[in-house]
C-alpha cells in the first residue's frame, strides 16, 4: 500500500506542510479499492484483523460521537471502543476531532459506520499516514525506494523466532503487499486508458459550440465565454497555481433552460465548479459534479434544451477549398435494373483512382478546422477521426446540401428521373430518444458506448474503403438508375467486414441509405435495406441508425404491401433493436403491433409449401426475429401480449421448420420470465411442442426450448406437464453434450426446476441423470454449476439419491465449491451439502474434508441468502456428527458469530440461526458459551414476530436454552413469555408443538407461571392436551401441571 501511495496516487504539491490527495478518477479508484480491502478484512482474515498496530493510525475525522453505537463507550466528546488491547488501551479512541485506530477490525467497523463519508475518511487517514505500514507493523517494514529487502529480513526472523506474533505480522505484510501490487496494476491500467484533454482540443470544441450559440429559439446555448481573456504560452487560461492541478481554463455557459453553469476544463475532463465568489474577483475551484469527457457530454447531462436543439441542427460542414474534379461522366447503358449488379469501376477511367489519391494527399495539408463537422454529426457517431479527413473526398459538397437530385415515384411503366428534395434523416428524429422511460432493469442491454475504431492513416486504408467512397458520389447525386446500380455495386463488397461498414458510416452514406427508405421507389428501398441489414451487425452502425431516425421509417415500411420489403425491414429492426433505446423507439411508434401482425399466416403447420406460402412463412420468421430482439424489455413483453402475440406464437410452435421455430421459441423463452406468459404457455398447450423440439437436430433450438422450460418450470403444473409429455428423458440425454456450454446451462437449469417435484426426481434417477450431473461438477462455468448443484440439492431430498451421490464421488467436489464466491452458487451448494449431511456416512466425508468449517465461514458472507442457507446446512451437520459438541467448539469465534447473527433483519436468516442454536444448545458446554455471548436477550427480542417459520424455530431454541443456569428466569425478565403464549393461537401445528415445549421448560420458574396464567395460557393449553400429537400433549399437560402446583403451593402457604 505504501508503494502505491508513493508512486501511483496523485498528490498535490506539498508547499508548506504535507501534500494532499487530489480528487481525481484515479485516486477515487485507488481509495475505493483500499476501502473494499479494509471492509472485507475482518471477515476474510479474522485472526489478522484482531492484530493490534504498533502505533495507532491518527487523523482528524469529520465523524461525530453520535454515529457510534453498540460496541463503543461514549462520554461527552470522547468515544472509545469496548474492545481493548493487551495493554488495556481501547483499540479506537476519538477525542475532540482526533481519531486513533489500532486494528483492522476497528477500521472495518469505522468504515461501515462512516457510510457515505467513508471516501473522505479514507482520504484524510492516508494523507495523515503517508506510509501506514510503518504504523501498523513497525519501521522495519517501511516502504523504500530501490531494492526492498524487508521480505528477506522477515523470512529470516520467522525462521529464528518462534513468536506467533511474528508469523502474524508476516501474513499481514504479505496481504498488504498483495494489495500494493493490485493498486499499482489498477493505476497502470487506468493511466493507459486515460484520454487526457489539452488546450487545443478544448479551444476547438468551444469555437464549434459558439457557432451554434446565440439569441433565438433554435440555438443550442445562449452564450459560452471564457472567464479570462489572457492565454499563457502553453495555451492554458487558468492561473499557474491552478495549472499544477491539471486545470486548463474556466467557462461560463448560459443554457436556455438552466441557470448559468461555471465549469472547469482540466486534463482529466470537464466538471462543474463552485462559481464566482461573492465580493471577490475569483471563483470557487472545488469540484461539484462528476468528471465528463468533454463539454458536450457535460451539457447533454445538464440541459435537456441543449439536447433537443442539437437534434434539430443540420449536418453542416465548414467551407473548404474546392478542387477541380475532372471525373469522366458515367454513362449508364439502357438495361434492366432489377437484379443488376454491375460494378461502377467498369464505367470509369483508370485515372480516377489516381486523382482520388492525389486529391487526398493535397487535403492532408489543410487545417483540421476546415473539415471538422458540426457537433451534431460528431454526437451521432458518424464522423471519422481527424486522421480520416482524406477519406471524405468528394462528400462535403453533397453533405452541405439536403437536396439530392433524385425523385423516385412508383409508376406503371419505368422510373422517372426528375429532381426532388429528400428530407434529411435528422428531421425524422423524435424526442423519444431523450425520454426518460423506465425499462426493464433486468433486460440484457448492449453497451451504449463501444470503442470507436478509427483508421490510423490514409495510406493504410484498404482498397474497399476507396471503392465505397467512389460509389458514394453516385449514390448521393445520381439519377434513379445510377442509384440502384450503386446500391447493387455496394452489395458486391464484403459488408460483413468492419472496414466496409465504417466506410459507409464515415463518408455519410448512412444518412442517404435511410433517406432512400422514405422514397416511393421499391427497388431503392429494397437495395438500401439489404445493405442496412448487413451493416447493422456493427454496434456503432446500430446506434447511428437509431440516431438518424431509421427505426421509425422501418416501422412504417412494415405496412407496405411488398412482402420482400417487409421481410427486410423486420430483419433490420431485429439487428438494430439490440439496445434499450432502440427497443423503446420500436414500441413507441407502433412497431410491436405491426410485427405481431407479420405472424398471421394460413400456412402454419403445412409440410409442403407453395411459393406463396413459403413467402408468408419467411415474413413470419423475420417478424419473430424482430420480436425476439424487442422482447428483452418488460414493457415490450406486455405490448406483445396485448397485441395478441401469444396465440400466434403458439400456432407457429407447431410447425416443423427449424428456421422459424428458433426465433419463435427464442421470443417465448425471453417472455417466460413474466408470470402471465408462463400461464399462457401452459394453458395454450405449448409445453408439448417445447418438449418435442428438445429432440431436434438443431442445438440452438434445443437450447431455447430448454431455457423456456427452465423459466416455466417454476410452476408445479408445468413440471407435471413436462413429465407427462416425456420431456425428462430428452433433458437427461442432453446432459451428454457437455461441449456446448450454453445448451448445457439451459438443460441443467430445466432439470433443476423440474426436480422440485418428487415424481420427476424418481424419473431422473431412472434415466441416470443424477450420475451424469455429478460427473459435470468439475471444469464447468459458474452459470452451469449453479444449475447442476441446484438440481443435486433437489434430488438430495430423497435418501436413495444421497447414497447415489456419495457412491459417485459427488461429495468432495460439492464441498470444494463451498470455497467459491458466486452468491447463487453458494446458496445452492450449501443446500446440497446440508441435504447430504443428513446421512451419517456422508457426514463423515464432509467432516473429513473440513466442510463444516467452510459452512461456518459462510455465515460471515454479507449476502443474507448465503447466511441462511449455510445456517440451515449446519443443522444436519451438528445432528449427525460423531462428536458434534467438540467439533463446534473447535471453530474459533464460531459460537459468537452465530449468536451475533440474531441481530439480522432478515427473517430467513433468523429462522435458520435459531434452528442452528437449537442443535448447538444440545451440548451443555456450548450452551454455557452461547449464554455468555448473550443469546437469551437476543432470542427474547425476536419473540414479537408473526412469521410462523421463525416462531417455530425460535420456540425450539428457547426450549433448549432453558437447560442452563438461570436462563429460564432471564427469559422471564426479558419479557419473552407473553409473546410465546400468543404463538398458541397460530394455525401451524408445528408452532404449537415447539411453543408448548418452550412454555413447559419456562414454567419451571414460578414467576414465569404467573405471567403465563395472566396471559391466558391455561385455556389454550387445555385444548391441546387432547391433541393426537403425543409430544404436544405431554408438553401442554406438563406446563398446566407446573402452573397448578404453584397455585396449590400458594394456597397452602396462605391458608395452611
Amino acid at each position: 500500500m505504501g508503494a502505491a501511495l508513493a508512486r501511483a496516487a496523485q498528490w498535490t504539491a506539498a508547499g508548506s506542510g504535507t501534500g494532499t490527495l487530489k480528487i481525481t478518477p484515479l485516486n477515487e479508484s485507488l481509495l475505493n479499492q483500499i476501502i473494499k480491502f479494509v471492509e472485507d478484512f475482518s471477515t476474510r482474515h479474522p485472526r489478522e484483523a484482531a492484530f493490534v498496530f504498533r502505533e495507532p493510525l491518527e487523523w482528524k475525522t469529520q465523524l461525530g460521537c453520535s454515529v457510534f453505537g453498540e460496541g463503543y463507550e461514549i462520554n461527552g466528546a470522547t468515544v472509545q471502543s469496548e474492545a481493548k488491547g493487551k495493554d488495556g488501551q481501547p483499540l479506537l479512541l476519538l477525542m475532540a476531532s482526533t481519531l486513533r485506530v489500532r486494528s483492522f477490525d476497528q477500521l472495518s467497523s469505522l468504515l461501515q459506520i462512516a457510510m457515505e463519508k467513508k471516501l473522505k475518511e479514507a482520504q484524510t487517514c492516508l494523507e495523515a499516514n503517508r506510509d501506514p505500514i510503518v504504523k501498523i507493523l513497525g519501521p522495519e517494514y517501511g516502504t523504500v525506494e530501490g531494492e526492498d529487502m524487508s521480505m528477506l529480513h522477515l523470512l529470516d526472523k520467522v525462521k529464528k523466532d518462534d513468536d506467533p506474533e511474528t508469523e502474524l505480522k508476516m501474513k499481514i505484510f504479505l496481504l498488504l503487499h498483495q494489495l500494493d501490487l493490485q493498486l499499482l496494476n489498477s493505476s497502470l491500467k487506468h493511466i493507459s486508458e486515460d484520454i487526457r484533454l489539452n488546450p487545443a482540443a478544448i479551444n476547438n470544441e468551444v469555437n464549434l459550440l459558439k457557432n451554434f450559440s446565440g439569441k433565438g429559439e433554435h440555438t443550442v446555448l445562449e452564450s459560452l465565454e471564457y472567464t479570462s481573456d489572457y492565454t499563457f504560452s502553453n495555451g492554458c487560461r487558468a492561473p499557474p497555481w491552478r495549472q499544477v492541478h491539471g486545470e486548463i481554463c474556466y467557462l461560463v455557459i448560459k443554457p436556455h433552460d438552466t441557470d448559468p453553469l461555471y465549469i472547469t476544463c482540466s486534463t482529466a475532463g470537464v466538471f462543474l465548479n463552485g462559481g464566482e465568489l461573492k465580493g471577490k474577483d475569483d471563483i470557487d475551484y472545488e469540484r461539484k459534479s462528476d468528471v465528463y469527457e468533454d463539454i458536450v457530454t457535460f451539457l447533454r447531462e445538464r440541459s435537456p434544451r441543449f439536447v433537443e436543439n442539437m437534434a434539430k441542427q443540420e449536418y453542416n460542414f465548414f467551407k473548404e477549398p474546392t478542387y477541380e474534379k475532372n471525373y469522366q461522366r458515367m454513362e449508364v447503358v439502357d438495361a434492366k435494373v432489377s437484379g443488376q449488379s454491375q460494378n461502377l469501376y467498369d464505367f470509369t477511367e483508370k485515372n480516377v483512382c489516381e486523382k482520388v489519391k492525389s486529391s487526398a494527399a493535397r487535403r492532408r495539408s489543410i487545417d483540421k478546422k476546415k473539415l471538422e463537422p458540426s457537433m451534431k454529426w460528431k454526437n451521432t457517431g458518424l464522423s471519422a477521426s481527424h486522421s480520416d479527413k482524406a477519406a471524405k473526398k468528394d462528400t462535403e459538397e453533397e453533405g452541405r446540401s439536403s437536396t439530392v437530385s433524385l425523385k423516385i415515384k412508383k409508376k406503371a411503366s419505368g422510373i422517372s428521373s426528375e429532381s426532388v428534395k429528400i428530407q434529411p434523416a435528422s428531421k425524422c428524429k423524435t424526442s423519444g430518444r431523450f425520454e426518460h422511460v423506465s425499462e426493464s432493469s433486468s433486460e440484457t442491454e448492449e453497451d451504449e458506448e463501444q470503442p470507436v475504431h478509427h483508421q490510423e492513416g490514409n495510406t493504410d486504408l484498404p482498397s474497399e474503403y476507396w471503392g465505397i467512397q467512389k460509389l458514394a458520389k453516385y449514390l448521393k447525386g445520381g439519377n434513379p438508375t445510377a442509384t440502384v446500380i450503386a446500391l447493387c455495386s455496394m452489395r458486391d463488397f464484403n459488408l460483413a467486414q468492419e472496414t466496409c461498414q465504417l466506410a459507409i458510416r464515415d463518408i455519410g452514406c448512412l444518412e442517404v441509405l435511410i433517406n432512400l427508405l422514405d422514397t416511393e421507389e421499391i427497388k431503392c428501398q429494397i437495395g438500401s435495406l439489404k445493405i442496412l441489414k448487413e451493416i447493422s451487425q456493427n454496434t456503432l452502425i446500430r446506434h447511428a441508425i437509431a440516431d438518424l431516425g431509421g427505426l421509425q421509417i422501418m416501422v412504417k415500411i412494415l405496412d407496405s404491401p411488398d412482402k420482400d420489403l417487409k421481410c427486410l425491414a423486420a430483419e433490420t429492426i431485429a439487428n438494430v433493436a439490440r439496445f434499450k433505446r432502440a427497443r423503446r423507439t420500436v414500441r413507441q411508434h407502433g412497431g410491436i403491433k405491426r410485427l405481431v401482425g407479420l405472424l398471421e399466416c394460413i400456412s402454419v403447420g403445412s409440410t409442403s409449401l407453395t411459393p406463396y406460402q413459403a413467402k408468408d412463412t419467411e415474413i413470419a420468421r423475420c417478424g419473430a426475429l424482430a420480436l425476439w430482439s424487442c422482447s428483452k424489455s418488460i414493457k415490450n413483453k406486455e405490448a406483445i401480449r396485448k397485441a395478441g402475440g401469444i396465440p400466434l406464437l403458439a400456432r407457429w410452435l407447431k410447425c416443423s421448420h427449424a428456421n422459424i421455430l428458433t426465433p419463435v421459441v427464442g421470443t417465448l423463452q425471453e417472455c417466460a420470465s413474466e408470470p402471465s406468459y408462463r400461464l399462457a404457455i401452459r394453458t395454450e398447450g405449448m409445453i408439448e411442442n417445447l418438449v418435442k423440439n428438445l429432440s431436434s437436430e438443431h442445438e440452438e433450438l434445443q437450447m431455447h426450448c430448454a431455457s423456456a422450460i427452465f423459466k416455466c418450470a417454476e410452476d408445479k403444473e408445468t413440471r407435471d406437464l413436462v413429465r407427462q409429455h416425456g420431456g425428462l428423458q430428452p433433458l437427461s440425454v442432453l446432459l451428454g453434450n457437455s461441449e456446448n456450454k450454453q445448451l448445457l446451462a439451459a438443460v441443467t437449469g430445466a432439470i433443476w426446476k423440474c426436480a422440485m417435484s418428487g415424481e420427476n426426481v424418481s424419473k431422473f434417477r431412472e434415466y441416470k441423470a443424477i450420475e451424469a450431473l455429478v460427473g459435470l461438477l468439475t471444469d464447468q462455468p459458474e452459470g452451469v454449476l449453479v444449475n447442476i448443484v441446484g438440481a443435486l440439492g433437489e434430488c438430495c431430498q430423497e435418501p436413495i439419491n444421497r447414497t447415489i451421490i456419495r457412491k459417485c464421488g459427488g461429495i468432495p467436489p460439492l464441498v470444494k465449491l463451498l470455497a467459491g464466491t458466486d452468491q447463487a452458487l453458494l446458496v445452492n451448494v450449501t443446500k446440497a451439502v446440508g441435504a447430504c449431511a443428513t446421512e451419517p456416512e456422508n457426514m463423515m466425508i464432509i467432516d473429513h474434508l473440513d466442510g463444516v468449517r467452510l459452512l461456518w465461514s459462510l455465515l460471515k458472507n454479507p449476502n443474507p441468502d448465503v447466511q441462511a442457507s449455510a445456517a440451515w446446512a449446519i443443522c444436519p451437520c451438528i445432528e449427525n456428527a460423531k462428536d458434534a459438541g467438540e467439533m463446534v467448539r473447535s471453530f474459533v469465534g464460531g459460537l459468537e458469530l452465530i449468536v451475533n447473527l440474531l441481530k439480522s433483519k432478515n427473517k430467513e436468516v433468523l429462522a435458520s440461526v435459531c434452528a442452528a442454536i437449537t442443535n448447538i444448545a444440545k451440548d451443555e458446554e456450548n450452551l454455557a458459551v452461547i449464554t455468555d455471548h448473550g443469546v437469551v436477550p437476543l432470542l427474547s427480542k425476536l419473540a414479537n414476530t408473526n412469521n410462523d417459520k421463525l416462531r417455530r424455530h425460535l420456540a425450539e431454541a428457547i426450549s433448549h436454552c432453558c437447560m442452563w443456569g438461570s436462563n429460564r428466569v432471564t427469559f422471564g425478565d426479558t419479557k419473552a413469555i407473553a409473546p410465546l403464549v400468543r404463538y398458541l393461537k397460530s394455525n401451524d401445528p408445528s408452532v404449537h408443538r415447539a411453543t408448548a415445549q418452550a412454555l413447559y421448560q419456562l414454567s419451571e420458574d414460578p414467576n414465569n407461571c404467573i405471567t403465563m396464567h395472566e396471559n391466558g395460557v391455561v385455556k389454550l393449553l387445555l385444548a391441546m392436551v387432547g391433541s393426537t400429537d403425543e409430544i404436544l400433549q405431554e408438553a401442554a399437560a406438563g406446563c398446566i401441571a407446573n402452573i397448578r402446583r404453584l397455585a396449590l403451593a400458594t394456597e397452602k402457604a396462605k391458608y395452611g
